[in-house]
């Protein structure tokens, strides 16, 4: 975990009065999955081909979809490597915060991909419900049974990850959908071995859907959220601001704003009237700590006023008429 620290104290003038402010930059890098990576697109590779050859084989629509559905997984691991890559960048005059959001747009763009792939088993299942051809269902239970371990142990691979970075867990839910699906080909499979009810062949992939589908919504929903600024789910807003509130050198706060960088780090701007001025810079770090430990908010900035004028945000939402 690296920390990087810097404490700017100026005194701007704004339209003939003083602004203390302090800005305070802490920015944390999520933990180095690389090799994880690497080592989950090699196995679900090499996988995706041979799924894929033995459902023609075995003419089992389940396998083939799944083969196609592991084939989006491949796609959006490279793409949330891509995108840890890329959030290490360091920042620079164009890219003031580095590349750090190219994750939210990773973990968005893994959920469109599961949400396409889920579409495409979909048609291919119901296209064949009216004439569900036969289907060697030996080969169809031991595919899916080499894919359980496969998915498994790529979902095991981003577990602890996946608790506290929402690229993370796009490719966790990827691998672990992965894994419940190749459980549910196997069940499949046996049953069709002993009743001879093909029909069950497309009614799987259908389940597929469903399990893809549920995993997929909190993914898809946060990443969204996290792509319009929203406040990160794990921020309590009102509880923010009443810690900013309880020190008595702090009368009002104003223009508090909040928001996801990346999967990872949160930022925060706020402007503190305290009719007593700047409070020195060890009142301005207990602050933005914190707004570290407590609130995990890793970039704070800021901002001191005396209250002598008038502001308003120009974001702040519109009284509501009586």
């Amino acid at each position: 975990m690296i920390h990087h620290t810097h404490d700017h104290d100026a005194m701007h003038k704004h339209g003939g009065h003083a602004h203390g402010v302090g800005h305070h930059h802490k920015h944390n890098h999520s933990n180095d999955y690389g090799k994880a990576f690497i080592l989950a697109i090699l196995l679900n590779s090499i996988f995706v081909v041979a799924e894929f050859a033995y459902g023609f084989i075995a003419n089992s629509t389940a396998l083939m979809a799944d083969a196609g559905h592991n084939l989006s997984d491949v796609l959006g691991l490279l793409l949330a490597w891509g995108a840890a890559l890329l959030s290490k960048k360091a920042p620079n005059a164009r890219y003031t915060y580095g590349l750090r959001s190219s994750s939210i747009l990773a973990a968005l763009t893994n959920a469109m991909l599961l949400l396409m792939a889920s579409g495409g088993i979909a048609l291919e299942a119901i296209q064949r419900f009216s004439t569900p051809p036969a289907v060697a269902e030996l080969i169809v239970a031991q595919v899916a049974g080499a894919g359980i371990v496969i998915n498994g142990l790529s979902a095991w691979l981003f577990v602890k990850g996946s608790k506290s970075d929402l690229n993370i867990r796009g490719a966790y839910l990827h691998m672990a959908a992965d894994a419940a699906v190749s459980l549910g080909v196997v069940l499949a499979g046996i049953a069709m071995l002993f009743t001879g009810w093909y029909w069950l062949d497309p009614a799987i992939s259908l389940v597929i859907v469903a399990v893809i589908l549920v995993s997929t919504w909190d993914l898809l929903r946060e990443s969204m959220q996290l792509a319009l600024s929203a406040v990160p789910q794990h921020i309590d807003v009102a509880a923010v601001a009443d810690y900013l509130l309880q020190h008595p050198a702090v009368a009002e706060i104003h223009d508090l704003h909040i928001w996801g960088m990346s999967t990872t780090d949160s930022a925060l701007t706020v402007h503190l009237i305290m009719p007593d001025g700047y409070p020195g810079d060890a009142f301005m770090d207990d602050l933005a700590q914190t707004l570290k430990t407590r609130f995990s908010i890793a970039h704070s900035t800021l901002q001191v006023e005396q209250g002598t004028t008038e502001h308003a945000c120009f974001l702040a939402p519109a009284p509501k008429s009586d």
